[in-house]
């Protein structure tokens, strides 16, 4: 038997509850894991909320992040007692997932505990972080190849408070460029300047309805928001700069022109963090595991029980919620 966070939808109505399950209900998989630790994303809140349809099977077990060890497993890539991690590939969606004591998946999905760090730092880190790093991997890229050196110019961070916000001001930072990270709220400066952010703005100035284009400021940002603030943050990215968008806790529109793009220059790069490729996932640990700040880590970081990531959820929506929510799935 094993404790898990259960969503079923019925004719009694959608809801999820704290359930205790055989393991005989564990799904198809070739690896079974016994789970330390998971996190609480904002697709996960979704999830447990029902307020957006990211559930597509029932009943489900949500969490599309986990770290655990191997209990048992029929891939040779993977032993009794290694360290896995995982992130994505429908996990918490269509495949059960990692709010749960016991998690039996597809070994393509696993990735071996990269060296340094514990289940709980890498929980920490989690998709917010990851999808942090892609975001930074891709604008590295970008500024590369156009000769761009950390300090050249201010790199914006939306939704700077949040998961993926907080671990992108602190890789952006560390790697020596002038962070301006935008939330909507400004009692969190203290903290995001502590991350190594430069200067804090009001999430008001990139919100509303904005001009196609606007005053030149930024030689890239990650955008974790969407809508009229990705607008707003293209319209306002240098010539030949670039803008790595990642979520939509504004929106899922685009009010923007072609304008910034055909004018300037500038490079939206969509990052996906569910179906990356492999190689691509083991370059983001890695490094993460490399340069990720473990005082910073530990700073923006809250650790909960499986009992209490329920009513959690709506804080995460709310945005009630500073950086990461690490889920102790044992406590």
């Amino acid at each position: 038997m094993f404790r898990a966070l259960l969503i079923d939808k019925t004719e009694a109505g959608y809801g999820c509850t704290l359930a205790e399950l055989p393991d005989e209900r564990l799904p198809a998989g070739e690896v079974t894991v016994r789970v330390s630790h998971s996190t609480l994303n904002y697709k996960d809140a979704l999830a447990i909320t029902g307020r957006s349809p990211v559930v597509r099977q029932f009943p489900m077990v949500p969490g599309i992040d986990l770290a655990g060890t191997v209990e048992a497993s029929d891939d040779p890539r993977f032993a009794p007692g290694d360290a896995v991690l995982l992130n994505g590939w429908g996990v918490g969606e269509v495949h059960w997932g990692g709010l749960a004591q016991r998690a039996r998946l597809k070994a393509d999905w696993l990735l071996p505990l990269p060296a340094g760090l514990s289940a709980a730092e890498a929980m920490a880190i989690g998709t917010a972080g990851y999808t942090a790093m892609l975001c930074v991997v891709a604008l590295e890229a970008h500024w590369q190849a156009q000769g761009v050196t950390p300090g050249a110019g201010d790199v914006l961070v939306t939704g700077a408070a949040g998961g993926v916000g907080s671990v992108a001001v602190a890789l952006l930072a560390r790697a020596g460029h002038r962070v301006v990270a935008s939330t909507g709220r400004p009692h969190e400066a203290d903290y995001l300047r502590a991350l190594g952010a430069a200067e804090v703005i009001d999430r008001t100035t990139l919100s509303a309805p904005g001009k196609p284009l606007q005053k030149e400021r930024w030689i890239g940002a990650v955008d974790a928001v969407g809508s009229h603030t990705l607008a707003n943050a293209c319209a306002s990215t240098r010539y030949g700069g670039a803008v790595a968008a990642c979520g939509l806790a504004q929106g899922m529109d685009f009010p923007a022109t072609v304008a910034p793009f055909i004018l300037r220059g500038v490079t939206l790069y969509g990052i996906d963090s569910v179906m990356a490729p492999m190689a691509r996932r083991r370059v983001a640990w890695q490094r993460l595991a490399a340069e990720l700040d473990r005082g910073l880590l530990a700073r923006m970081t809250r650790t909960i029980g499986l009992a209490e990531a329920i009513a959690a959820a709506d804080d995460v929506l709310a945005g009630r919620v500073r950086g990461r929510l690490v889920v102790d799935v044992n406590a």
